[in-house]
């Protein structure tokens, strides 16, 4: 394969094969086709990259493996691209420019892209061995874990779930609402009570609503039948017993390689505000793997928290930032204004689910009753409704927003805090819009305004897909990628294709 102008192909090699390596090979496809590089990309797992997001409605059936595969590893074969699954990098030989893989083979590169993703917290617990988890426990990380989960619902086993976090409660959501018995258990108050303050009380209570056993309380360790989990011990003794156990206490970065070729880390793999490896000029991380903080000690990017969000949307971004620059590099062309770094906007907190929902971002720990000049916090809660909102302004602009149990208001609080818009000075206002008179007129969003929050994607362009023949959800994250990282949108895609239709039909 020879480069533009006949030149080598540049060899770009890529670590990891999640949803962010999948992304950046979409920006690399037509330097492949163009002769410009030649790519490898490297995966553990013996699938092509898929949406783990969404591997808990998987595993309770609302959704087949196929439909969450981001990538087709036969398909980039065809086109030139060099595809290697259930490989696993041992190490990187930075002075040779070389990736050493556990079969003894090696790949040459010119460019290093670390995408490797985060890796599960495994909680100290008696009776699990950091090499091999009993029968019975598992994840909720890959498809492996997913269809663990699918074998141990359809045998009727009691599942357990430890770890309050949203994963932790949309993976026992989901599993409630398709029939299994579940127990939630978390540290603290109350499940999200770090993001949520008060109003994880009211989240707590409602989840027990929907018939998930929520439980309180350090775990200490795990009990073991005939070699297979059979219950959670908690401080003080108490027995959570249950037939499966899924462990979702977070991840963190997976630095090992970038660790074993001494290359700068911290939380994460340390970058620059081009994803360049700090001290390199020929390796680079995205997505959960790359902590964005360069050397500059007045740089004010990096003067807040750096430690990797664990998200997808910011992964995607990173991906299309790195795409466009090696394109522009490569090619001669001008980098485009958005091939720039993202934006360090706060990042949203959301719950959605039948029944349930909670939405969290900004400055949330203020206190109601600070006399700071400009900060107004207004609190109001409504616990046997399962209601709660929380509204810190600074100076009228919305600056951070808590809301449980009120979906419409949530909404519009979100709109506000995007515009940075002041609030009306009669808050409440804002909370009639989920009463049953419904109260003002809600904000209508922009065109301008997100809808897809992961990929990025605006209403205005959803509503053109939709205005071009899209008549599904499917459809519509087809051609725009809407919809295609929590799933979170597919109901704000559904009313914009059906207010389009309402609309076409109307006398």
């Amino acid at each position: 394969m020879t480069a533009m102008g006949g030149s080598a192909a540049e060899r770009i090699v890529i670590v990891g094969f999640g949803p962010v390596a999948a992304r950046l090979l979409e920006h690399l496809e037509p330097l492949v086709a163009a002769g410009a590089v030649a790519v490898t990309v490297i995966g553990q797992e013996p699938e092509a990259a898929y949406n783990r997001v969404l591997v808990a409605d998987v595993a309770v059936g609302r959704t087949r493996e196929g439909a969450i595969r981001l990538a087709d590893a036969a398909a980039l074969a065809t086109l030139g691209i060099d595809v290697r699954l259930g490989a696993r990098v041992t190490r990187v030989d930075r002075p040779f420019r070389r990736v050493l893989l556990d079969d003894g083979g090696s790949v040459d590169y010119d460019r290093l892209v670390l995408a490797t993703g985060s890796r599960p917290v495994l909680p100290r617990l008696a009776g699990i061995d950091d090499a091999l988890l009993p029968a019975g426990v598992s994840f909720l990380r890959d498809l492996a874990d997913a269809r663990a989960l699918s074998s141990a619902m359809a045998a009727d086993r009691r599942i357990v779930v430890l770890g309050g976090g949203i994963l932790g409660i949309e993976a026992a959501l989901a599993a409630a609402e398709e029939g299994a018995r579940v127990t939630l258990v978390h540290s603290g108050r109350a499940p999200l009570e770090r993001h949520l303050g008060d109003g994880a009380r009211v989240l707590g209570a409602a989840l027990a609503r929907t018939g998930i056993t929520v439980t309180g309380g350090a775990s200490t360790g795990i009990t073991l039948t005939d070699g297979r989990f059979s219950g959670l011990t908690l401080e003080g003794g108490l027995q959570v017993e249950g037939g499966a156990l899924v462990i979702a206490c977070g991840v963190r970065p997976r630095t090992e390689l970038a660790d074993g070729c001494d290359l700068n880390t911290a939380a994460g793999i340390l970058v620059d505000h081009d994803l360049r490896a700090l001290d390199t000029g020929d390796i680079w991380a995205i997505g959960d793997c790359a902590e964005v903080r360069c050397w500059d000690p007045s740089c004010a990017g990096c003067s807040g928290t750096t430690v990797p969000q664990g998200l997808i949307g910011p992964g995607w971004q990173q991906a299309d930032q790195l795409g466009a620059a090696f394109t522009a590099e490569l090619t001669g062309a001008l980098p485009s204004a958005a091939a720039g770094p993202p934006d360090r906007r706060d990042p949203l907190l959301l719950l959605k689910a039948r029944g349930v929902d909670a939405v969290t971002a900004g400055e949330t720990d203020a206190d109601p009753w600070s006399t700071e000049p400009g900060l107004d916090v207004a609190v109001w809660t409504d616990p046997g409704h399962g209601r709660y909102a929380k509204m810190v302004t600074r100076d009228g602009v919305l600056a951070g927003l808590v809301c449980v149990g009120m979906p419409r208001t949530g909404a519009e609080l979100v709109l506000l805090f995007e515009r940075g818009s002041e609030l009306p000075a009669d808050r409440s206002s804002l909370l009639r819009l989920d009463g049953v008179e419904g109260g003002a007129p809600a904000l209508r969003p922009g065109p301008e305004a997100t809808l897809c929050r992961c990929a990025g994607i605006t209403r205005g362009t959803v509503e053109a897909s939709v205005r071009a023949g899209c008549t599904t959800v499917q459809e519509v994250s087809a051609g725009t990628r809407a919809g295609t990282g929590c799933g979170g949108c597919h109901e704000d895609i559904r009313s914009a294709i059906e207010q389009h239709y309402a609309a076409a039909v109307a006398p």
